[in-house]
């Protein structure tokens, strides 16, 4: 086995009373791919930082090999001290590195390199965190929710470009697609230590759920067994002092070891508010249209939305996804076009921008708008610490200032805040940032049983398969077209997606930057293997693109791991294959196309 990049050994910490991280052990060797995995507050991040080297434990050691170079991506970067986005991300090149890579990156993920960083949005700040650590190209990249606030064709860029490094990855994120793509291995952090499987996350979920029920038996055991002894003290103890002394020890040891059993967390108990049952017709959008200047932003646009649909939008960031929805909920009218409404609508909102919360209140504070200790839900009052608990929030942090918590809290927190209002109409922008999986879980059951009608914007493509009925997708020039089904079935329909469009508006970009050089040379022409190549790759990617949906329907059977652990590793190295082969007949077809394209106007 290959020596380790970066070796954590008996790693401890403790805040408070409960450790944090107890004897973690975390090896990770030169291009090794691992997904971290655990609940929100379990120790991901803080895991993640000592072993950047910005977190001293309590105990433990940690090594990293002489020579290696190791970088770091914080949820939420620091660009104080720095004019521009090139300076910050310069700042994060060695000594002797080559400055090109960093403007380089920088313009792959959309950004000039001039932009203030005191003015940057969420999804361009993340731009630039990720610029500055891929730049230097390490030799291990330590990433914590690297997909946050990126849209979809960033997201898919990013998983392209760290599948074709040869770093080593250590990787938090709560996009279940990016993880199974990218990983190889899982350490799943619970209840302060670490478990490992040389298996990507494609394989996480049903080992953590054989866990937990062979734990639940060991607990039942345990249980019975101190049962048995409580009898025998109270009914079978005999003359034999020193036998009697040893066996009572032994009973005062199983009664320790349960009270020292730290259980599983709970999950969130996430329930909408209901208000009374609104029209068949939703909203109705008759050629809408918007425009800011002379870019149009929404064009000639129109839909029926009916109760019960669950609408997805998605796009690239400035799209204009945000507003499309305040136009299609009345928050903003078009300047063309009309919209109407249905029949008694009541509407709850869940937006992004956690910003608008006082950092300085707290959490009771948040929630109950600072008037006394109940929180209305659904009309009717309810007591701070209950709604705290539902949400998975202890009773002690009442008082906890929203600077304090975490990202995943934070995202508990604001759902907790728009789910309390009665609704038939849910629009939620970005519902599954920061929250880990068991709470994405049950969001996605919780929007199943919903009887109202939900419209999202989310760059999860996991999420929106598993929730929405259609997708509504920019085309460009203002158009937007509404496909149904979820983003894999809007794929499928619209044969080309949104990686694709991005690398080929890359293309034409260096193909307008070169033209003065290559006006004089000689007409290009496809030679007959490319021709081919263009005919039948279209098939290729059909019949991949089927192979991908037959090994998915295999893996979504929660027990095939358990049944039959054989077949289960088949569908996942086949899935894995196709999907890689999938992405090379794209990238492919994309190349020759564009060329087609390029001689055609030539």
């Amino acid at each position: 086995m290959a020596p380790p990049l970066i070796q954590l050994k008996d790693i401890a910490l403790t805040f408070g009373g409960t450790p944090l991280l107890s004897a973690v052990e975390l090896s990770v060797s030169a291009q090794e791919r691992v997904c971290l995995i655990g609940r929100n507050g379990s120790g991901k991040s803080t895991l993640l930082k000592i072993a950047a080297g910005l977190v001293e434990p309590d105990r433990g050691s940690r090594f990293v090999q002489p020579g290696a170079t190791v970088r770091y991506l914080p949820q939420e970067p620091d660009f104080a001290g720095f004019n521009t986005t090139l300076a910050y991300v310069e700042a994060g090149l060695g000594p002797g590195d080559d400055r090109y890579p960093a403007r380089y990156v920088l313009e792959q993920l959309g950004l000039r390199g001039d932009e203030d960083p005191a003015h940057l949005s969420g999804g361009e700040a993340r731009r630039a965190a990720l610029a500055r650590v891929l730049a230097p190209s390490p030799d291990i990249l330590l990433l914590d929710e690297p997909t946050n606030h990126l849209d979809l064709s960033t997201i898919e860029w990013l998983e392209s470009e760290l599948d074709g490094r040869r770093s080593a990855l250590v990787i938090i994120s709560h996009d279940r697609r990016f993880l199974s793509n990218l990983s190889r291995s899982t350490a799943w952090l619970d209840r302060g230590k670490i478990r490992q499987i040389d298996r990507g996350f494609a394989g996480f979920e049903a080992w953590r759920d054989e866990v937990f029920a062979e734990e639940e038996r060991e607990q039942h055991k345990l249980d019975r067994k101190i049962v048995n002894e409580e009898h025998w003290l109270r009914y079978g103890v005999s003359g034999r002092r020193k036998r009697n002394v040893k066996r009572l020890g032994d009973l005062h040891a199983l009664r320790q070891q349960r009270r020292d059993y730290r259980g599983t967390t709970g999950n969130a108990n996430l329930a909408a508010a209901e208000a009374d049952k609104s029209g068949k017709l939703v909203i109705e959008a008759k050629n809408i249209g918007r425009s800011y200047g002379d870019r149009r932003i929404v064009d000639d646009f129109s839909i029926r939305i009916q109760r019960g649909d669950r609408i997805g939008i998605v796009g690239p960031n400035g799209a204009g996804k945000t507003t499309l929805i305040e136009m299609l909920t009345g928050a903003n009218p078009p300047d063309t076009g009309s919209i109407r409404f249905g029949a008694n609508i009541e509407m709850a909102t869940l937006d992004q921008h956690r910003e608008s919360l006082d950092p300085k209140s707290t959490l009771a504070e948040a929630l109950t708008g600072g008037r006394g200790d109940h929180v209305m839900v659904g009309g009717k009052p309810k007591h701070v610490i209950g709604y705290m608990k539902d949400f998975l929030f202890g009773e002690e942090q009442r008082r906890t200032p929203l600077e304090a918590l975490s990202g995943g809290e934070r995202g508990r927190l604001m759902l907790a805040r728009a789910l309390a209002k009665p609704s038939n109409l849910l629009v939620l922008d970005e519902p599954t940032n920061d929250l880990d999986l068991e709470t994405l879980d049950v969001l996605e059951d919780m929007l199943g049983d919903y009887e109202g009608t939900v419209i999202l914007i989310s760059h999860d493509r996991d999420f929106l398969d598993r929730v929405v009925t259609s997708v509504i997708v920019p085309e460009g020039d203002g158009k937007w077209i509404e496909y149904a089904g979820g983003y894999t079935d809007m794929l499928a329909q619209r044969g080309l997606d949104l990686k694709r469009e991005a690398k080929a508006a890359a293309v034409e970009r260096k193909k307008t930057a070169s033209a003065d050089t290559s006006s004089a040379a000689p007409k290009r022409r496809l030679n007959f293997n490319e021709k081919h190549a263009l005919e039948t790759l279209p098939k290729t990617i059909a019949k991949l693109q089927a192979e991908i949906a037959k090994q998915q329907r295999h893996l979504d059977d929660p027990d095939l791991y358990k049944k039959d652990r054989k077949k289960f590793d088949m569908a996942s190295d086949a899935l894995t294959k196709a999907q890689k082969e999938l992405q090379e007949a794209e990238d492919k077809w994309l190349e020759l196309e564009v060329l087609r394209e390029e001689i055609e106007q030539a």
